[in-house]
Parts: structure tokens; sequence; C-alpha cells
């Protein structure tokens, strides 16, 4: 049997709207002609409680596929929730669709419509030709529960059929940010095919020697350098234990990245203009973010480098977003002789006192942690870093 794995369609996103629409049909219109059954490891909408009209939309597109000729059908339904067909189109909630305890989300109104079956902490088995598919979804829980959720449930595959797990949580293989992120080594032994959501961008891995596959998302939402590849989804063959990525039209989107050490102002949005250019010649509207990087030389400030001006020019034609992650060295400069010397005869303690008080005023500080403590955990630190985790971590503490 053939599976389609299609994640993070995340129905009425504001930003891109008709993209998160259009995408997301296209990718289930086309595994429902490659594929045997869909499963969608959560976020099919964008928020927990979608618009009347967003709602619309998803339910146009399940009843469209739910309507077509599937040979393959659920036979077997173990959870606590009731499901009102048999169309093998399987899908859990996930973190965009949580609500409170007792109130349902929209996978579960989709299920009482008869349009998919919510597997949300439930098995579904799928019968062709004699061939089973058993399929067990946890729908997406906060990442401090996940880890004890899954121990309590003790997950065994079903016997003589090939055994699915899918879920919609962080990885920390993936994602080394968090220890509360579940470790691919920490999911249930024995399944053939694990399916996770949640992260937007493709992932190939294995788990327990078996494959493990995030499809990605199939609209653009966080233009991090890992979504520039094609969006879509993967389909699964069970026979043969190989999969294949199938590409659907989406947007295309570029990161360009640009380095402003040494430059001028002009020079940057000279450089900037020609990638634009570059990248939108022959494409309808692509999405575009650039990113200046180095550091700002001396006579010139990080505002001097404003690109809004020059993008203004070209609206309609592409959706450009501009990041910095620059240094100014003048500023740099001023602070590092702060630190290693006195200024007109006032030590930098008096000095640094000074500054901090005359700006918390202004500012209406009102914490219980002084500004001469702050100046101490400031100046004792030569990574910017480390000094204002370390100040914050004071306020936070003390306030």
């Amino acid at each position: 049997m053939k599976i389609a794995i299609v994640s993070d369609l995340h129905l009425g996103y504001e930003r891109f709207y008709d993209d998160a629409y259009y995408q997301a049909k296209e990718a289930l219109e086309k595994a429902s002609e490659l594929a045997d059954m869909i499963i969608l490891p959560g976020d099919l909408f964008d928020n927990r409680s979608p618009k009347p009209e967003v709602l619309a939309q998803g339910m146009k597109i399940f009843r469209d596929l739910s309507s077509k000729n599937w040979k393959a059908k659920v036979i077997d339904y173990k959870g606590e929730k009731k499901i009102y067909t048999n169309v093998p189109i399987l899908a859990i909630s996930g973190t965009h669709e949580r609500r409170s305890e007792g109130a349902e989300n929209a996978v579960q109104l989709l299920n009482l419509a008869g349009l998919l079956v919510d597997i949300s902490e439930a098995w579904a088995i799928v019968e062709k030709d004699g061939e089973k598919i058993a399929v067990y979804g946890i729908g997406g829980i906060s990442e401090e529960r996940f880890r004890d959720f899954l121990k309590g449930k003790n997950l065994k595959p079903m016997d003589s059929m090939f055994n699915v797990f899918v879920f919609h949580q962080s990885v920390y293989d993936l994602m080394p940010f968090d220890k509360n992120f579940i470790y691919l080594d920490e999911l249930p032994d024995g399944f053939d095919l694990y399916i996770d959501g949640h992260i937007h961008s493709r992932v190939e891995r294995t788990v327990h020697s078996k494959p493990f596959l995030i499809p990605g998302s199939t609209v653009l939402t966080q233009l991090k350098d890992d979504e520039v590849a094609k969006k879509g989804f993967f389909i699964f063959d069970t026979q043969t234990k190989k999969y294949n990525f199938v590409e659907i039209n989406s947007r295309r989107f570029e990161v360009v990245k640009i380095n402003v050490t040494g430059k001028t102002p002009i020079q940057v949005a000279n450089e900037a203009e020609s990638e634009i250019k570059r990248i939108i010649s022959g494409e309808d509207k692509p999405i575009i973010r650039i990113v200046l990087v180095g550091s700002v030389d001396k006579g010139f400030e990080q505002a001097d480098f404003e690109l809004f001006s020059m993008v203004k020019g070209y609206e309609g034609k592409a959706i450009i977003e501009i990041s910095k992650d620059i240094e100014d060295k003048e500023v740099e400069s001023e602070i590092e002789s702060l630190r290693n010397k006195a200024i007109e005869n006032i030590s930098i303690r008096e000095f640094g006192t000074g500054i901090f008080l005359e700006e918390l005023n202004e500012m209406g500080y009102k914490l219980d942690v002084s500004p001469t403590e702050l100046f101490d955990i400031l100046s004792s630190e030569k990574s910017k870093e480390k000094a204002i985790n370390k100040a914050l971590s004071s306020i936070f503490k003390q306030s």
C-alpha cells in the first residue's frame, strides 16, 4: 500500500493566506491520486479557533477528497472518540489546533463531519486487498508532558500488520534547544514507520532502524534558511519500504546574506537591489529575505543601512523582508573604552552608574535590582551575551 504523508497545511495563515489554501489543496489532490491512504500529522489549521471561512476551506478540500472512490478503507478504530467515515484520510491535531480540555478542535470537527478520521490518541486500521496498516497517533501536546505521556501509553505495535506511529512534537536530535524535547530513541520501538509534523522543513532520518519522516509544511511560514527547498509531501510504499518526495507549486523563497563590512550604505543598497532583480527575473512574486551581516564601519550607524525605500519600489513584484545581524564598530569601540579606562577622570563605575540612573529613570525603572548591581554584572563580563544573560537572570530572580 502507498501512504501519502502531508503535514502542516496551516490553512488560514494570514501572511500567505492564498498560498496556504492553494498549496494545501494541490498537495492533497496529488496525494489522493498517488496514494492509497493519507496521513496528516497535525496543524491542518493555523489557528486553534479558525474563522468560519477558513474552516469552510478545510471542509471543501476534505469533502472533495472523501468523495473519491478509495479502495482502501478504515476497517477498525480503537479510541475514545467515534468516527463517521471509513475513508482512509487519517489526521491528528497539532499544536495550532490544541484547545482546552473538553473543547472541540478543528480536526475533531472535520472528524464529526465525516470528512476524515481523527487518530489523536487512537488506533486506526486501514485495509486494502488483504494488506492491513495499523496507525497510532498522538496529537500535539506540551513538550514537558509528552515524554511522560508516551511512557504511560506503553505502546506496542499490532501483530501481522505494517505499523505507523504519528506524532506532532519538537525532537531534540533535530532541535537541541530544550531538554524537554523528546529524543528519537525514546519513541516506542517496533513500528515500521515514524511520522512527525510540527517542524516546517523536510527531514529524513531513522528511528530504531526504521524510517523517520517529516515532510515539512506545505506553506512557507517562518522564512528560515532551511525553508528554501520546494514544498511537498512524501509517498511511502509499504511493500518496497522506499519513499519519495513529491514537490508542489510553492512560491520561490530565497535568503540573501549581504556583508556590510567595509561598505557604504549605497553600496549595500545597490548589492541588495541587484540580488532582488536576479531573483524576480521570470518569477511570480517570490519571497526574499535579505539578511545584513558583518560590522558597520566607523562614521556609519546601523540606521544608515535601512533599505525600506529601495524595497518599496518592488511592491507587487516580490515579498521582501529585511533583517539585520550586524555590529556597530563605533559603539563597540566606545564600550571597550569605558571598560578599559576612566573618562575625564571619572571612574568607569561612577560613569556607568550615572548612565544607568539617567536612562532607567527616564524609562520608569521600578525593579529591585539597583543600577549599580546591574553595571557590576555587565562590566565584569567580556562577552555581551553572558553579561546580558546574567543581568536578566538577576532582574527576574529579584523582581
